[in-house]
C-alpha cells in the first residue's frame, strides 16, 4: 500500500483509491468521473475528505490514504493507511445498524445517527494500515 500520488485513482477491479497523508498543504482534485458518479478529494497530513456527486462520503483526521474503497448496498470495504491513528467518519444509511470488522476481526456493531454518520477510530499499529469492512445488519 502507499499514498495515492494522483490524489484519486480508479483501480482495475473498479474500486477507487484516494488520499495522500504525506502532503504538507491541502491539495484537492475534483470532477473525477467513475461509474457515472463525480468524485472530489481533498487531502493532506491533517485531513482527507471524499465527496461523491457533491455529497459527503469519507473523512479522516489526521489525513490518510485509502486503497480499494468500494461502497455497495449494505456496506463499505477499504484499506486505510496513515502514519498516525485516524478517526474516520463515513456517510451511510441513517439510523441503521452496521457490523464493523478491522483486519478480519469483528469489533462490534454500530448504529448510524439520524444523518447517517458512522464514526470509528483505528489503531494502525506497526503496519500503518488496516483493512476495514462495514456491513449493514
Amino acid at each position: 500500500m502507499s499514498v495515492v500520488d494522483t490524489l484519486i485513482r480508479i483501480e482495475e477491479d473498479g474500486t477507487i483509491s484516494f488520499g495522500n497523508y504525506l502532503l504538507d498543504t491541502k491539495t484537492k482534485l475534483d470532477n473525477v468521473e467513475h461509474n457515472g458518479d463525480i468524485y472530489k478529494v481533498k487531502t493532506f497530513n491533517e485531513i482527507t475528505k471524499l465527496e461523491r456527486n457533491g455529497m459527503f462520503v469519507y473523512e479522516s483526521v489526521p489525513g490518510t490514504a485509502v486503497n480499494n474503497f468500494k461502497m455497495q448496498d449494505g456496506g463499505i470495504n477499504m484499506v486505510v493507511e496513515g502514519n498516525r491513528d485516524p478517526q474516520i467518519t463515513l456517510e451511510l444509511e441513517p439510523q441503521k445498524e452496521y457490523k464493523v470488522y478491522v483486519d478480519g476481526i469483528g469489533i462490534g456493531s454500530m448504529t448510524t445517527n439520524i444523518s447517517g454518520k458512522l464514526i470509528l477510530s483505528l489503531t494502525l499499529g506497526g503496519s500503518n494500515s488496516a483493512e476495514v469492512r462495514i456491513v449493514r445488519v
